[in-house]
């Protein structure tokens, strides 16, 4: 069984713990775009895990996987795996040796870049965008490469004039690109992880052919993929579930499912539109009650009610089977709820978010409300045992979006998240 799970708004929050709950039912969970710009929090017998890079289900003790569309910052890496191995959780990793390495002058390109934009994107300055350009113009440092001294040596000897000038032209400090105890330090890493290296297309296709269960992981969510989402406030990559397949080396007939994630309202880091934001107190509410503040950054997350126009447009785009809600209980004592039904375009009603980002921009929601819940359900197991209002809500945006919401979370803890039998229902 091969089942894509991917944020369906403009992040991936609260996606940690769906994924990571998930992972107990499969074998190989692998990590197939994205780099340490997103982050996932796994709480565990209250013990909180906050991780950028290794993919979700490590502390099961799981196959894990980073595929060659992931850019891979190899510090972070390293560092995550000690984090992990020091408290006893054995990492059984493999690395694409494809995979796009992240150097230093990338992280000094992207400083440098978002501090000359007149209009600024909200990179989080991890050099994510400049070597996924890399990759594109064949400039690219591979994982493979930090195996062999040699190999590293030639590509740096190709490379570095160019990225010196560039540097140099944009004001910075272009002694970065060969500095010597920054070359070590990947070598010493790469030859760490040489071990880990795995050919991950391959690894995936042998465990689909032999009944294992395969779990591919997104970083970011539909509205940040650099060609659906909200240009230009976007990431780098493909976030899109049909990416998985292009990125990882699997073909589209092998997947079986694909599970959406999305918040009982909708938050954004950084700059972009978002129609139904609340730049108010329950704004803020929302945001204390949600600790909505970025794993990577520690921006705090915009907050807005929930938006079925948005969401609508990333069912079409993933195709989801099935969803996940996450954090219902931050709307307990809210009443009423407003869901974004659709936009007012100057004066035009639309049921579907137009493609222009300033279009979206300049769009006004259209708000249905429904009543709320006082009642805590931070405790509560089944369904069934919801407050009423609080099932009618749940129910309302499966209506709105023609897909069944399977895992609904009322709290942050693993044991926080109910999962329904639709089969009953």
């Amino acid at each position: 069984m091969f089942t894509i799970l991917t944020g369906a708004q403009f992040g991936d929050e609260g996606k940690g713990k769906v994924i990571d709950l998930l992972a107990e039912n499969y074998d190989v969970i692998v990590r197939f775009q994205g780099g340490d710009n997103a982050g996932h929090t796994v709480v565990v017998g209250g013990k909180t895990y906050k991780l950028h890079l290794v993919p979700s289900g490590a502390i099961f003790g799981r196959r894990l996987l980073i595929g060659p569309g992931v850019v891979l910052n190899p510090r972070v890496l390293w560092n995550e795996i000690q984090s992990l191995e020091s408290e006893g959780i054995k990492v059984d990793l493999g690395i694409d040796p494809k995979t796009t390495i992240i150097m230093p002058y990338h992280i000094e390109l992207d400083s440098l870049r978002e501090k000359a934009r007149t209009e600024k994107i909200g990179t989080t300055n991890r050099g994510i965008g400049f070597a996924y350009v890399d990759k594109v113009a064949r400039e690219e440092v591979q994982m493979g490469d930090l195996t062999d001294p040699a190999l590293l040596e030639a590509k740096l000897k190709e490379i570095a004039p160019g990225k010196e000038k560039a540097i140099l032209d944009m004001g910075g400090d272009p002694t970065v690109v060969r500095y010597a105890p920054y070359i070590d330090e990947y070598l010493e890493i790469g030859k760490k992880l040489k071990s880990r290296i795995a050919d991950v297309s391959r690894e995936i296709n042998i465990a689909i052919l032999e009944e294992k269960s395969v779990l591919a992981e997104g970083a970011q969510g539909a509205f940040l993929d650099v060609i659906h989402g909200t240009q230009k406030f976007v990431t780098s990559s493909f976030t899109i579930a049909g990416s998985a397949c292009a990125n990882l080396g699997v073909g589209p007939v092998m997947v079986d499912n694909v599970v959406g994630v999305i918040k009982a309202y909708i938050t954004r880091v950084g700059e972009g539109p978002m129609p139904t934001e609340l730049v108010d107190s329950l704004g803020e509410q929302m945001r204390e009650k949600g600790g909505e503040y970025g794993t990577t950054t520690g921006r705090a997350r915009r907050c807005g009610w929930f938006d079925a126009v948005l969401g609508l447009k990333s069912v079409y785009l993933n195709s989801y089977t099935e969803m996940a809600l996450t954090k219902l209980d931050v709307l307990t004592g809210i009443n009423p709820i407003k869901i974004c039904v659709g936009y007012d375009l100057d004066g035009d009603t639309l049921g579907y978010p137009p493609e222009s980002t300033t279009d979206l921009a300049r769009c006004k929601p259209i708000y249905e409300e429904v009543p709320g819940w006082t009642e805590d359900i931070t405790e509560v197991k089944d369904y069934d045992d919801l407050p009423e209002n609080a099932r009618d809500y749940v129910e309302k945006l499966e209506d709105l979006l023609g897909v069944e919401i399977s895992a609904v979370s009322v709290g942050p803890g693993r044991e926080q998240t109910i999962f329904r039998d639709m089969d009953e229902e």
